[in-house]
């Protein structure tokens, strides 16, 4: 029989009252975001919401069908991180339905700029590429930015009803332990249900690519370093089958833990060598990378990725700083540049 893909619309029952529903997500490139329902008899209890979008809407409510519920049974959602595709839903269902929405309460500067009418966030893009010295793309990146703001999903950034912290979640079913994993965010959350033996993992730790690092207004000084050690936290942890945001599930969340702190130990000692090689900036340093898996070239990747790319050179750099591999000065120009120390 032919394997589910995992992006396949529909709910995939992944334990006893556990359900994987893929949502759309149009125009990105990770496919679709799973978000999870749990079943406790007429109500249910939703890990992550999708963007707020029509498609993603109507895909949540034939997912939901599948395993007989409707949107207006959704009790509460448990939202892992303040990204678009993971928080802005609950607020539609909530609109909807009054739905409870609760998430990390590291996450609350994040949303309450991005609340604020007033917030811009290119003028934090661009005071970032000048740091980098790559200045050279902001017309590049503001055409990028007035694009996406016209064609894209409009995210209605409302305030939690509840913040969560490090704890118990008792639901009627099971017990969620609530963890703190800063570095993708500064106030991500991972939910591990420690009888089923699962890991409601958001985008801290995912099967198939590396989650990006620090992409949020007014984030860590030093996400990088959050990030690996909060793969140490989930180590410290029994392991547990890996219930991530994109793509499959997997059995063990420990060895891919594993396998993301190998790879960005291996991502530092490539930035630092690169500086060695004559780069000094952050963008330079970013050209010298390669990037995906394809190992594609920055220039190569579309604006997006690019600012992607830049912030978690940024990030590698910052942590070489802080390990003594590397000296950091500012110059007249605003300018960051780094040598070996």
């Amino acid at each position: 029989m032919k394997q589910r893909a995992w992006d396949e619309p529909g709910a995939e029952q992944v334990l006893d009252g556990v359900f994987r529903i893929p949502l759309p997500l149009p125009d990105d490139g990770l496919r679709a975001v799973n978000v999870y329902a749990i079943s406790e008899g007429s109500s249910v209890t939703m890990i992550d919401a999708g963007w707020a979008l029509a498609e993603s809407l109507a895909a949540l409510e034939r997912g939901l069908a599948e395993a007989g519920h409707s949107l207006s049974d959704i009790e509460q959602f448990l939202v892992t991180h303040s990204h678009g595709d993971h928080y802005a839903q609950a607020a539609t269902v909530r609109r909807m339905f009054g739905s409870e929405v609760s998430i990390g309460a590291g996450e609350r500067g994040s949303i309450e700029a991005m609340a604020d009418p007033a917030f811009e966030p290119f003028s934090r893009i661009e005071q970032s590429l000048k740091r980098a010295g790559a200045e050279e793309l902001l017309s590049d990146m503001l055409a990028w930015r007035r694009g996406a703001r016209d064609k894209g999903p409009h995210v209605p950034w409302e305030l939690p009803d509840r913040w969560l912290s490090a704890g118990t979640i008792s639901l009627k079913s099971r017990d969620l332990e609530v963890v703190d994993t800063p570095g993708h965010t500064a106030g991500h959350v991972v939910f591990h249900d420690l009888v089923a033996g699962v890991l409601f993992a958001g985008d801290h730790v995912l099967p198939r690519i590396t989650p990006s690092i620090g992409f949020e207004p007014g984030g860590a000084d030093l996400p990088l370093a959050d990030f690996l050690d909060s793969q140490r936290v989930v180590l410290e942890r029994p392991d547990a089958r890996l219930l991530p945001a994109h793509g499959p599930v997997t059995d063990s969340t420990h060895a891919r833990a594993e396998e993301l702190i190998a790879h960005h130990e291996k991502r530092l000692d490539e930035t630092a060598a690169a500086v060695d090689s004559g780069a000094s900036t952050t963008y330079e340093v970013a050209q010298h990378l390669g990037w995906t898996r394809h190992e594609r070239r920055l220039a190569e990747l579309d604006m997006f990725n690019q600012n992607l790319a830049i912030g978690e050179t940024r990030a590698h750099l910052d942590v070489c700083v802080v390990r003594g591999w590397l000296d950091a000065s500012e110059g007249t120009d605003g300018i960051v540049r780094y040598t070996r120390a």
